[in-house]
C-alpha cells in the first residue's frame, strides 16, 4: 500500500513506514560519522502479536561529551575553541562527563506527522532533566528553541513504552513541512519517501543532532 499525498504537510501511516524503511536503508549506505549509531526500526506488538505496521524509528546510544557547560563557553574568549568543544560534538566515550541520548521517531495518528521523542542520561544511568539537557545543547539549538514557535519541548508518555519522555510538540509540524515540501521538485511519491530525512534535518537542529546532507541525495 502506498502513502497518501503529502501536499498538506501530513503523512499517512503507510507513508511513514515507507519513509522510515528508506531512511534506515539510506543511512547504512552513506558514510555517517562513526560517533553516530544506525537508525533502526523497532517493531511493536498488538495484543501480544508482532505487527507489520506498528513501530518506531530509533537512534539509541548517542554519546555527547559535556565536559563544558554553556555558561563556561559563553565566558570563553576563544569562540573557535568553544565551537569545537560544545557544538554538535557527539562522541563515543566512557568519560564521566558524557551524556547518552536516545531518539525515537513515532507516528502520531492525531496529527498525522512524525513526532520526535528523546531522553538523556548520565553514564551512571541517572536521567537528565530538561534544564540539564538544555545546558549542554549547542548554541544554535538553544537559539532554535527560543525563537521558533513550533519547537517547544514537552514531557509526555511515550506511546509505545508507556514512560514519560521529552518530545517536540507536533502541533505545527504539518504547516512547516508543507512549506518545506512545496520547494521540492520531485513527485508526490518521492516526497513521501524523503519526508523523514527532510523533517529530521529541521527537528534535529532543536536537539543538537546533525543529519548528514547525503541522506537527502539519491544513491
Amino acid at each position: 500500500m502506498g502513502g497518501s499525498p503529502v501536499g498538506d504537510g501530513t503523512l499517512s501511516l503507510d507513508g511513514f513506514n515507507a519513509s522510515a524503511a528508506a531512511l534506515v536503508k539510506r543511512w547504512k549506505e552513506i558514510e555517517v560519522d562513526d560517533s553516530l549509531p544506525d537508525w533502526t526500526w523497532k517493531p511493536c506488538s498488538k495484543m501480544g502479536v508482532p505487527s507489520e505496521v506498528e513501530g518506531y524509528l530509533a537512534l539509541e546510544g548517542v554519546y555527547r561529551d559535556c565536559g563544558w557547560s554553556q555558561e563556561q563557553i559563553d565566558e570563553d574568549d576563544n569562540s573557535d575553541a568553544a565551537d569545537v568543544v560544545a557544538c554538535d560534538t557527539w562522541v563515543q566515550s566512557s568519560s564521566h562527563n558524557v551524556h547518552v541520548y536516545d531518539f525515537h521517531v513515532v507516528y502520531s495518528y492525531s496529527y498525522k506527522v512524525p513526532v520526535l521523542y528523546f531522553q538523556g542520561h548520565r553514564s551512571d544511568g541517572q536521567l537528565l532533566t530538561l534544564d540539564e539537557i538544555k545546558q549542554h545543547l549547542p548554541s544554535n539549538s538553544l537559539k532554535v528553541l527560543s525563537e521558533s514557535k513550533w519547537t517547544f519541548i514537552t514531557r509526555e508518555e511515550h506511546p509505545h513504552l508507556s514512560r514519560p519522555w521529552f518530545t517536540l510538540h507536533p502541533c505545527a509540524t504539518s504547516d512547516w513541512m508543507k512549506l518545506l515540501l512545496e520547494e521540492s521538485k520531485v513527485s508526490i511519491e518521492e516526497q513521501s519517501l524523503r519526508y523523514l530525512p527532510a523533517w529530521l534535518s529541521v527537528v534535529g537542529q532543536a536537539v543538537g543532532l546533525k543529519i548528514p546532507l547525503e541522506l537527502h541525495c539519491n544513491p
